[in-house]
């Protein structure tokens, strides 16, 4: 008789520990738990890339009207309704939550609505009383976004928040320039909100290829985001009557009245607004929301790691080696705790290796090379390999880069313009990079990924036959490099 009750006990029921859990029961005949405290589908489903996708889609019809009439449509502007759009989001999230348990039931996972915490290396207790042995332990807790630490940071929201909204605000201010901050305040503006967006660096989007990261910062301030850049806050709190200028009483009434519920709500967690803000460069403004979108944390508090001597980084991630494993060879983790490459395929894929290598014996390290991967900005961006700045450092390449008007936004009288770019190796021809910046760009860029991980060369790519007329056309037909070194 086996002296543990499952071979397999994982803690997080997001898309990487689903993964896992069920394929580990169905493929591999394990006997498997997952314990979950929160929703079923983890950031991704519940507060992060679904909600939000489907977000940035309904932000897009804002400018449709305007470009049908442009197109010959007699067709009037209409007005986007938060809390219709609110209603059907979370009966989508709540079918897609029943889809997550569902495949771990039909896999024959027992599931645990209980938060777990590990004892020894083979133990995990959960806030139930219960507690079950396992041959191996499968961290999978995800991440949190977080507050700066400021004064009455408590009165922002944060990326979870967004989704449960009572109302649209009116104007809003969203901190950060990373990709979470831009594609908000891109979503927010879309819905008809008025945008401004403080970030404390020299440009949005940090990390990524220079030439793309400037032409989103362009496009989103010449759609009406007002961006200010090298800008932090330096000081807020609840707005009160005397912040108000001018005689618009009826503003200052209102202002009364949403301090008030500022204060109680804030007492709770939670701010209905409005907050007045002081920036570094001495602008005072009020706004109804302030959305703190300046870094995330994993999610490996309250586990009992220290005890069990599994070491944490400097953000508390879970440090493991290349195929998932921590200090302590029963326990592995994947995912966001662990800070590696933080996307939801990337989890997947990281569980599913766990699976092959403890349960399959097919040792098989992560590979985190060459990932694709898309930010929901407007226009969208898609990137996969290094970007120009960091393939110059590892030795001399060639730039093929174009940037146009494409022709569907042109002939509708806006000013859009997209970008096509390859980074390609001098000596090897090797395509290092590619960077797309255009509408549609995540779905271009997974099929342009798979052809810089084959590692297809600027020649291969030469001898593709262009789709005309199309945009990505331009991948393919760009001769001359635009730039050496």
């Amino acid at each position: 008789m086996s002296d543990f009750d499952y071979d397999l006990f994982v803690i997080g029921g997001g898309s990487g520990g689903v993964r896992a859990a069920r394929v580990a029961a169905g493929e591999a005949d394990a006997k498997v738990a997952l314990a979950e405290e929160g929703r079923y589908g983890g950031t991704c489903v519940i507060r992060g890339c679904v909600p939000k996708k489907l977000m940035v889609f309904a932000s897009e019809y804002s400018a449709m009207t305007e470009d049908a009439r442009n197109y010959g449509w007699t067709i009037e502007d209409g007005e986007f309704k938060w809390g219709g759009f609110k209603e059907k989001l979370n009966a989508e999230l709540d079918r897609l939550e029943g889809v997550y348990r569902k495949l771990l039931a039909n896999s024959g996972v027992d599931s645990f609505d209980a938060r777990a915490s590990i004892v020894d290396p083979h133990t995990v207790k959960l806030s139930t009383g219960e507690t079950f042995r396992a041959k191996h332990i499968l961290i999978a807790t995800g991440g949190r976004p977080v507050r700066p630490e400021i004064p009455n940071a408590d009165l922002g929201l944060v990326s979870d928040d967004i989704f449960h909204l009572a109302e649209l605000p009116k104007k809003v201010l969203v901190v950060g320039g990373g990709y979470i901050a831009c594609e908000f305040a891109c979503i927010l503006h879309g819905l008809g909100v008025e945008v401004t967006q403080y970030y404390r660096g020299a440009q949005i989007l940090r990390g990524f290829d220079e030439e793309a990261r400037g032409l989103i910062s362009d496009a989103m301030s010449e759609r009406g985001v007002k961006l200010h850049l090298g800008t932090d806050i330096v000081e807020m709190r609840c707005a009160t009557d005397e912040d108000y200028t001018g005689d618009d009483q009826g503003a200052i009434s209102m202002g009364t009245r949403m301090h008030e519920d500022a204060v109680a709500d804030a007492e709770g967690g939670d701010a209905n607004g409005p907050i007045w803000v002081k920036a570094t460069n001495g602008d005072t403004e009020i706004f109804d929301r302030v959305f703190f979108a300046t870094g995330r944390r994993p999610n490996s508090d309250e586990l009992g790691l220290e005890d069990l001597g599994i070491e944490l980084g400097r953000k508390g991630e879970i440090v493991v080696d290349e195929y998932s494993q921590t200090a302590v060879p029963s326990i592995y983790a994947i995912g966001d705790v662990t800070d590696r490459v933080n996307l939801t395929p990337v989890a997947i894929r990281e569980g599913m290796a766990f699976v092959e290598t403890v349960f399959k014996g097919n040792p098989t390290p992560v590979d985190h090379d060459l990932i694709p991967s898309a930010v929901f900005t407007q226009p969208e961006f898609g990137t996969v390999g290094l970007s120009e700045e960091d393939a110059r450092e590892k030795g001399p390449i060639e730039v093929y880069s174009t940037s146009f008007r494409p022709m569907m936004t042109a002939f509708a009288g806006r000013p859009d313009r997209v970008l096509m770019k390859l980074v390609v190796c001098q000596e090897t021809r090797k395509v290092l990079g590619c960077h797309i910046v255009a509408p549609g760009a995540g779905e271009m860029i997974q099929l342009a990924g798979i052809a810089v991980k084959m590692g297809a060369t600027k020649e291969d790519f030469d001898r593709t036959v262009a789709v005309h007329p199309t945009m990505s056309e331009e991948i393919v037909t760009m001769r001359k490099p635009t730039r050496t070194g």
